[in-house]
């Protein structure tokens, strides 16, 4: 079946949300396998750092490293994908509404108060989710791969000098750091998806590709 296109816009029926067209289908392919990826890594993360024993050591170790590469390829893939459908531009930053967006997560959520912002599939990324993912393709997923990669190529260190440079029990520390702040975002992820119109239709979204868009009357999410 061919790919719906990008601004498809599916017209309510009769008691029924408009829908749009918003996530194709290997954006959602992405969303998911990563999220598999990222689970895995941080199960077997922690076990490696000591957290708790589940797998054993060496076995969580390879899983970890296996889920690792697997992930850069991933992203290699979604960047080209990206540069390449133009699709980059959903996560450029803006500070449009970006105070009305955090009075309402701060407490007009919890009034039932009307979203300040509109989906539409050009601008998927509210102001916040925008800002947030930024901070993480600039800060903590560098952070993570940097230490990653350091840790998993120490035996490598003399040979390309830093030896004297780096110490790799702050490399550890760094990369646990990395891992603590997207457990965060992954925790923080999992609730905003629950605050849409209805609890489940933001997660229905990303597996059909579908945003529901309540009416006027309906819209407090």
């Amino acid at each position: 079946m061919a790919e719906p296109k990008l601004h498809t816009v599916a017209p309510a029926e009769a008691g029924q949300p408009t829908r749009i067209y918003i996530f194709k289908g290997y954006e959602r392919l992405w969303h998911w396998i990563q999220a598999i990826l990222i689970s895995l890594m941080l199960v077997t993360g922690f076990e490696i750092h000591g957290t708790y024993k589940l797998l054993g050591f060496e076995p969580a170790v390879r899983l970890h490293t296996m889920a690792a590469w697997a992930l850069i390829v991933l992203w290699l893939f979604t960047l080209f994908w990206h540069v390449t459908t133009g699709e980059w531009r959903q996560y450029s930053p803006t500070t449009s509404k970006i105070g009305a967006m955090m009075k309402f997560y701060a407490s007009g959520i919890f009034r039932g108060e009307e979203h300040p912002y509109e989906i539409t599939a050009a601008k998927k990324h509210n102001p916040l989710q925008r800002m947030t993912y930024l901070g993480l393709l600039v800060v903590v997923l560098p952070l993570v791969w940097i230490s990653g990669l350091l840790y998993m190529f120490r035996a490598y260190w003399p040979a390309l000098g830093l030896e004297n440079m780096l110490s790799l029990y702050w490399v550890a520390v760094a990369h646990t750091a990395g891992a603590f702040m997207i457990l965060i975002f992954l925790i923080m992820h999992l609730y905003l998806i629950t605050t849409g119109h209805t609890v489940g239709s933001q997660l229905k979204a990303m597996i059909t590709g579908w945003e529901e868009m309540p009416g006027a009357g309906e819209r407090k999410a």
